[in-house]
């Protein structure tokens, strides 16, 4: 395709966005308000900075304060339609891969639906008005938010929006956002971040019992990272396979996988927690496997967690004021 058939494209994408956005900023389109508080996780671009770790994190945070939460997500890969609980004992072709991950780390409510405002109604028809924590949220403008945390990489700042690139906005957007988390060696310079709360974040892996030479696979949406990441961990795999973010895994895969490791003369399987669960019932086809978690620190968390909870009060009391004066 030809360099001004990219442009095109871009500027296409680019319209659209802009439309949408300016649609939803004017009041033409209306965001629907839960009675409880929303914090929004997002990112600018498709998949890769972070965003499941980071909700992980932040759901620990607010729980290790006594705070109750649930996690509102529109449960991406799924088969099934509408609003569901998502079950722990459930699959990622039941509830989306990323949902179930968060269900069985955390023991909290989660809530997939293709529409976040009704998955809300429903948890706070069931669990009450908590704090709800909106996956995947910065471009989901139906739903109100009390609060927009958006993850940047390094990579955001000399992207293209799709589909030409990776960005699903561009780097403008950012003036939405409420605080931004820099991750990836992103710098806080090559973005516009005037009058936002500016946190950081590293992510990391936790191997455990890894075979010595073990092939290592992953369907993320950057597997070199994972890789890498074994490498700098100090473990050496003898192969590398990587399929399309939120694969399910077939038969087919795992005789892949399985001969490959006969070839390399390998003793085993690495990947991540994700991959597990895409898994499913071919799980215990590939042993030994040792599952790899992802690990995120905020630094300064409690500081981040307190100005978060500041900012959430400070907004609704003003909100409440406002509803009583009419």
């Amino acid at each position: 395709m030809s360099l001004s058939r990219f442009a095109l494209l871009d500027s296409l994408f680019g319209i659209g966005v802009h439309s949408r956005n300016a649609l939803y900023d004017r009041g033409v389109f209306r965001a629907r308000r839960l009675q409880g508080p929303v914090v929004s996780v997002g990112n600018l671009s498709v998949g890769g900075s972070g965003k499941t770790p980071f909700v992980l994190l932040l759901a620990e945070l607010l729980k290790a304060r006594g705070i109750k939460v649930d996690i509102l997500s529109r449960g991406y890969g799924r088969e099934t339609r509408g609003v569901a609980l998502v079950s722990p004992e459930g699959t990622a072709r039941e509830f989306g891969d990323e949902p179930l991950l968060l269900a069985r780390r955390l023991g909290l409510p989660v809530i997939v639906g293709e529409d976040r405002y009704l998955a809300g109604r429903f948890a706070e028809e069931k669990f009450g008005p908590q704090l709800h924590i909106l996956d995947d949220g910065f471009q989901h403008r139906g739903l109100a938010r009390d609060f927009d945390i958006v993850l940047i990489t390094s990579g955001d700042a000399r992207d293209c929006l799709l589909p030409v690139g990776r960005l699903r906005e561009p780097v403008s957007s950012l003036r939405r956002a409420d605080a931004v988390v820099l991750m990836s060696g992103a710098s806080a310079a090559a973005f516009p971040l005037q009058g936002k709360f500016v946190w950081q974040a590293r992510r990391g892996i936790w191997p455990r019992s890894v075979p010595a030479r073990p092939v290592a696979f992953c369907a993320i949406a950057q597997p070199k990272n994972f890789f890498q990441q074994l490498r700098t961990a100090r473990i050496a795999p003898v192969a590398e396979a990587s399929y399309r973010d939120h694969h399910a895994y077939s038969e087919k895969d795992v005789r892949h996988l399985q001969e490959l490791c006969r070839k390399k003369q390998g003793d085993g399987y690495v990947t991540t927690e994700k991959d597990a669960i895409n898994l499913g019932a071919y799980l215990a086809a590939l042993q030994p496997l040792a599952v790899v978690s992802v690990r995120m620190k905020l630094l300064d968390a409690a500081n981040v967690i307190d100005t978060l909870l500041r900012v959430v009060q400070e907004r609704r009391e003003v909100r409440e004021k406002i509803l009583l004066a009419q």
